[in-house]
């Protein structure tokens, strides 16, 4: 079972994030500062930590940078009343991989919490698996109902990003940078042609749909 420790020094919101993740199936363990943070963690194995910023004895940047020095996988969500920029780009440069500004709506904290948990699993296995599709990073192979489908090194890559982040949309622009040089004869139409070789290649799979959104681009959507 996926074990979260929740770091926050407002018990009445410490409880209620618990009660919303053991609800949603997840083991949860809670403490109200970054000390007792770091003490359970030497304790007991966790998969992702949830921690606010603003507390006493140790406050959050401190608790990430703790963990940062023994464990640089580890998914770290901040949840804090602390809006301001320099706050989130602290929280990013110290490692950690999500933000969420209080108040919030306990679902959006909850989807945060899944996607992430999701992300580092396909860090961990190094592959992802959605409906009969399994993608092995390390082979750079993709299957389908256990029969390798051939895709290109660039259509692997592409159908990879649009799947680490389901119902994320990317521009044909973001794309083009990420798997195009700068220099390249690449146009918003080879993005367009790509992604039609992609869904043609992919027709039988039956866990995602990808999906143009006209003006803009295209995301993956699952079923």
């Amino acid at each position: 079972m996926v074990k979260i420790l929740v770091v926050e020094d407002d018990k009445d919101l410490n409880k209620l994030v618990c009660t919303y993740l053991r609800g949603c199936g997840y083991e949860v363990s809670a403490c109200f500062d970054g000390e007792e943070a770091i003490e359970i963690m030497e304790q007991k194995q966790f998969n992702m930590v949830i921690s606010d910023i603003m507390m006493p004895k140790m406050d959050g940047f401190e608790l990430a940078e703790s963990i940062r020095s023994f464990d640089t996988q580890i998914p770290i969500l901040f949840m804090s009343a602390k809006d301001d920029k320099p706050s989130k780009m602290l929280g990013y440069k110290i490692g950690i991989d999500d933000y969420v500004v209080k108040p919030f709506d306990i679902d959006v904290l909850i989807m945060k919490v899944n996607a992430l948990l999701r992300r580092a699993k396909i860090e961990t296995e190094k592959k992802i698996t959605i409906g009969n599709l399994v993608m092995d990073i390390e082979e750079h192979t993709a299957y389908v109902n256990g029969e390798e489908i051939s895709l290109t090194v660039r259509e692997f890559n592409l159908l990879f990003k649009l799947l680490q982040y389901p119902k994320k949309t990317f521009t044909r622009s973001a794309l083009m940078e990420e798997f195009w040089d700068y220099d390249s004869s690449a146009t918003s139409r080879t993005v367009d042609v790509y992604m039609a070789k992609i869904r043609e290649k992919t027709a039988e799979c039956d866990g995602f749909e990808i999906i143009t959104v006209h003006g803009l681009g295209y995301k993956a959507v699952l079923k």
